[in-house]
């Protein structure tokens, strides 16, 4: 993404929080922002790397983002790194080591939480993170917040020298809200001052820094107690109606004051460590209190050890948004007031939308080609290809985290029953993904022997989050050439012999086909690599596209189990055929302003009732990200 020139200072623009946090990181004076792509946070780097005077990275996977940017803090540079929830899983080994050294400039860790599982494996509450590690907590509640509180991490980190967690949830990444924004403030960088017994932690030298760290929480909580990022809020309507008090953080507080703007609030901008004495003052200003946070009751937990009176989810839900239409019942309950179930807690319906992948998709005929195999297992990763799994392929059997196909697979084979000897077993896994953590797993699988198959979907982006760029892609973050890997290459090195190698286009079924059944039936490890890239990025190129002749169609089907949402069934015909099984014909017809000429549903089609169109009178053009 090319530099562009930010807006004046005092402007007041609408900002998602993911746009907010960027624009604060910019005005800080960071000089190294480092992350992986990963939603709902992958926008912050994406909008940073727009920014000048900075460096910016998308890194191989959370953990190295993470130490790239410490490295830059211990330098003296202030630093930012960006990750969803589940990306802390694999940067934590890093972060519970430097939270002993601490940091010279300022470092700001944005972790983006899933709350209600838009796009992600679990629920996970990073609030967690800073009680395990010692270090603060800040959560926004709003865009003007996400930047306000960046702004105000800096100062922290620098003040304690510690880095700091800012909690964002995707209401906060998403929701967009108006910002009033200020300058850039160039800060002078005093380098790296040689130390070993603070940046060298061997157990000597950690064991020494330990006292250090808990002394710096006890400054942090007693900050927490006169930090304007907490605040006790009178009720804002007509009269405090203080029979209820609620404590509350981040998108939670918004969700209290819509549905109770007459109750007082203690709102915890920042929320680690509590301030357990302005808890105790907010208690002696309502009848009983209440907790509403998102998701695990960390609050509630900590101030119940207190010794103070609270309820929390013990009224509501552990899981989801604490949205008005959940909060409002909940609390009624509690007061002994009716409640309107019905007006208040059924969910707007919406037009269902199940997941499916892209017209053309390359993962299209890898998942066609795995679903007419016989006695397999077939262990998935996370990418678009986790899709997989749904229909018309059900050609995946299980997904946990980045990279874990390799592992599951070898110990799926590992730990095969007697009963289940002649079963194959098949790992997929995309290029971003074997980059991040999938090239430990198939080190794995070379070293101890294991009889695995691995689909390495290559195409040339980190797809799922939008088509960003990586090591596979041959671009960096702005789009200019950078060094690629070449997979068969890294492949071989990591040890699978070369002829257990292949690299095949997926478009062409019977090579796909006969490859993977050759490397199936072969008891050691093989790889093949797809090579087209994904139809949303610039490297892909569309040729014409078909249409079905509906004299021709047959009602087969074929085409409809290829899996391309261009391909919509017209009329649906029982028949009984001469054996006495009755079939169900599927008409189709394909959405040929749609169509990008791939020719997957070609290659089944029995009657040859697929032409290509030689003119569309109204001609689609799908508009790639720059």
């Amino acid at each position: 993404m090319a530099a562009v020139m930010p807006a004046p200072a005092q402007s007041r623009l609408l900002m998602s929080g993911n746009d907010a946090v960027s624009r604060a990181v910019w005005e800080a004076g960071v000089r190294v922002a480092a992350a992986y792509p990963g939603t709902p946070a992958t926008e912050m780097l994406e909008v940073i790397s727009g920014y000048p005077d900075l460096y910016a990275e998308w890194s191989v996977n959370e953990k190295v983002s993470l130490e790239v940017a410490f490295g830059a803090a211990m330098a003296g540079s202030r630093a930012f790194c960006a990750m969803k929830h589940v990306g802390m899983n694999v940067a934590s080994d890093a972060l519970m080591t430097m939270t002993l050294t601490g940091v010279a400039g300022g470092l700001v860790i944005a972790i983006a939480d899933d709350v209600g599982l838009s796009s992600s494996q679990n629920e996970q509450d990073s609030r967690y993170w800073g009680r395990f590690a010692h270090v603060p907590v800040l959560e926004p509640s709003d865009s003007q917040e996400a930047y306000d509180f960046t702004l105000a991490a800096y100062e922290l980190s620098e003040r304690f020298l510690v880095p700091v967690i800012l909690r964002l949830t995707t209401r906060i990444c998403h929701v967009k809200g108006l910002v009033t924004v200020g300058e850039r403030h160039e800060r002078p960088v005093a380098g790296f001052t040689k130390d070993v017994s603070r940046w060298v932690m061997v157990p000597g030298a950690a064991g020494r820094r330990l006292p250090l760290m808990f002394e710096r929480e006890n400054k942090l909580r007693a900050e927490a107690e006169v930090s304007k990022l907490n605040v006790i809020e009178p009720g804002v309507g007509a009269k405090t109606d203080r029979r209820v008090g609620f404590i509350t953080s981040g998108p939670a507080y918004m969700h209290v004051r819509e549905s109770f703007p007459d109750a007082p609030v203690l709102k915890l901008g920042f929320s680690c460590p509590v301030p357990f004495e302005l808890v105790r003052k907010f208690a002696t200003q309502c009848d009983q209190l209440v907790v509403v946070e998102e998701v695990e009751p960390l609050i509630e937990t900590e101030v119940r050890a207190q010794g103070i009176a609270v309820s929390g989810k013990d009224i509501l839900p552990r899981s989801g948004e604490l949205s008005p239409n959940v909060l409002k019942p909940a609390i009624a309950r509690l007061l002994g007031e009716p409640v309107q179930e019905v007006a208040l807690s059924v969910p707007l319906q919406v037009f269902p939308r199940p997941p499916t992948m892209c017209v053309a998709c390359p993962h299209l005929g890898v998942y066609y080609t795995l679903a007419q195999l016989r006695n397999v297992t077939i262990s998935g990763d996370i990418g678009c290809y986790t899709l997989g799994f749904g229909q018309p392929w059900n050609a995946l059997d299980a997904c946990i985290s980045m990279g874990a196909s390799m592992g599951m697979a070898l110990g799926l084979d590992k730990g095969r029953a007697e009963s289940e000897k002649s079963k194959k077993i098949v790992a997929v896994i995309g290029d971003s993904t074997f980059l991040h953590m999938g090239m430990q797993g198939l080190l794995d699988i070379v070293y101890n022997r294991g009889n695995v198959t691995v689909l390495l979907l290559d195409n040339r982006a980190v797809g799922m989050t939008g088509g960003q760029s990586n090591p596979g892609t041959g671009r960096d973050i702005h789009g200019k050439e950078a060094p690629r890997v070449d997979f068969a290459n890294l492949v071989k090195a990591l040890g699978v012999r070369e002829e257990r190698v292949h690299v095949v286009d997926p478009y062409e079924l019977p090579t796909l086909f006969k490859t993977l059944r050759q490397e199936t039936k072969i008891a050691e490890p093989s790889v093949i690599i797809t090579n087209q890239p994904c139809v949303l990025v610039e490297d892909y190129h569309a040729r014409k596209p078909f249409k079905v002749i509906d004299d021709k169609c047959t009602g087969c089907g074929n085409c409809v189990d290829v899996g391309c949402p261009a391909i919509h069934v017209t009329r649906r015909e029982k028949v009984i055929k001469p054996s006495g099984k009755e079939v169900e014909l599927n008409f189709v017809r394909i959405e040929s302003p749609a169509c990008t000429g791939c020719g997957l549903c070609l290659q089944p089609c029995a009657p040859d009732a697929i032409v290509p169109v030689e003119v569309l009178a109204m001609p689609i053009h799908v508009v790639k990200k720059s």
